[in-house]
């Protein structure tokens, strides 16, 4: 049975991703759709083997991404954006917060803790939508003069380690725990180790190459099974010294690409085929946690918070790049692109309901409702206005 639902998410998804690119939406909105039809909520035909690590399986998926877009990174690159990257990092998200917390007590009821629990839920944007889009415009050199998609690419995976954070300490402090400078002090502390591990890494795997002779497919299986040794000694070191295993894995592969970057062009090819079966999987099993039981009472609310959220994320974008070089048209690309909700919403929407905190089925609500309208949408942005508002750099 385990087989026969992996056979069935990459079939299904494939078959949907297809159909929806067909009639001009981005493929992850039919995988999407595909993952709540053979999901739990409709046809329950996914096993409960597989269900139980679903969230192992959306980690992979997760992996394979940040490897290859750290296989693409280039470090003169992110020197050129580093000082606007930073502030993407926690300035929008911070906004969209403070605008949850102001307008959800009136239009769902919450409190101002809970507010700022469902904000963290909601604010953080989706690296499995944004950084294989970012990476097309790359390839594509859409934008890439500036360092658009660099930029978004970089500030996205950073924001994401932001707004866990603060979910974390909001959601202590709902649970009846004590608030804790330390775990704020915690996001620039887990940001810079898992930037120096990774480089480190990256260094050892660069040398360890040079010295062994092997194919391209046995250095990818090497940088991925490192990689997920990564996520494991992220969870040893949780009790001495945050890490953020997610930027370590990218920063390896930044440093792979400075030390041999042809080297690095072939494994990010490799990890471009691996994304092909990784991308179903992911937001098949995205669309499979998705409770279509739990979502409309809510929705009236949920949509119009979700809305005026995301019109002061994308305002705090679009005044934040005044300080880059981009002109009007990149700043508003940048803030359509820094939209799309999914996999963090995915893995955490659930689990103040499971704490048993009474807004609890309210935030799952939002959750879900965040990625059924945003990852779609903002994927469908993203590929409808680039052209438009990007120039396209000579090779």
């Amino acid at each position: 049975m385990f087989l026969t639902s992996i056979a069935l998410i990459l079939l299904i998804g494939l078959i949907f991703g297809k159909l929806a690119y067909k009639i001009g939406l981005p493929p992850l909105f039919g995988m999407l759709l595909a993952g709540i039809i053979i999901g739990p909520s409709v046809l329950n035909l996914l096993s409960d083997e597989l269900l139980n690590i679903a969230s192992e399986l959306r980690q992979f998926a997760l992996v394979v991404i940040l490897c290859r877009a750290g296989l693409s990174l280039s470090h003169t690159d992110l020197k050129k954006i580093g000082k606007p990257a930073i502030l993407m990092s926690f300035v929008p998200a911070s906004v969209e917060i403070f605008a949850i917390v102001v307008i959800a007590p009136y239009l769902l009821g919450l409190s101002y803790l809970e507010a700022a629990l469902l904000g963290a839920v909601l604010a953080a944007v989706s690296p499995a939508v944004i950084v294989p889009k970012m990476l097309n415009l790359m390839t594509a050199n859409y934008g890439t003069k500036k360092g658009v998609p660099q930029l978004i690419l970089a500030g996205a995976s950073l924001d994401d380690i932001y707004v866990i954070v603060l979910f974390s300490t909001f959601l202590g402090l709902l649970s009846g725990g004590d608030f804790k400078p330390a775990a704020l002090a915690a996001i620039p502390i887990s940001i810079i180790t898992g930037i120096a591990l990774g480089l480190f890494v990256g260094y050892v795997l660069d040398w360890v190459f040079r010295i062994i002779t092997l194919r391209n497919g046995e250095r990818v299986i090497v940088l991925l099974a490192t990689a997920f040794l990564l996520l494991t000694f992220e969870k040893y070191l949780a009790a001495y010294i945050p890490v953020s295993a997610l930027l370590a894995i990218m920063s390896a592969g930044l440093m792979l690409r400075h030390r041999a970057p042809e080297r690095a062009e072939k494994l990010a090819n490799s990890h471009s085929q691996i994304w092909l079966a990784a991308e179903i999987i992911l937001f098949v099993l995205v669309g499979a946690a998705v409770d279509l039981k739990a979502a409309p009472a809510y929705a009236g609310p949920g949509f119009i918070l979700i809305a005026l959220a995301l019109f002061w994320r994308c305002l705090a974008v679009y005044l934040l790049l005044r300080i880059s070089n981009f002109n009007r048209r990149e700043r508003l690309f940048s803030a359509i692109a820094y939209t799309p909700k999914a996999t963090v919403q995915a893995a955490i929407g659930a689990v103040p309901l499971a704490y048993g905190l009474a807004c609890g089925q309210v935030i799952l609500s939002l959750a879900v409702l965040a990625i059924l309208v945003t990852a779609p949408l903002g994927a469908f942005a993203i590929e409808l206005t680039y052209q438009r508002l990007l120039s396209r750099d000579e090779e």
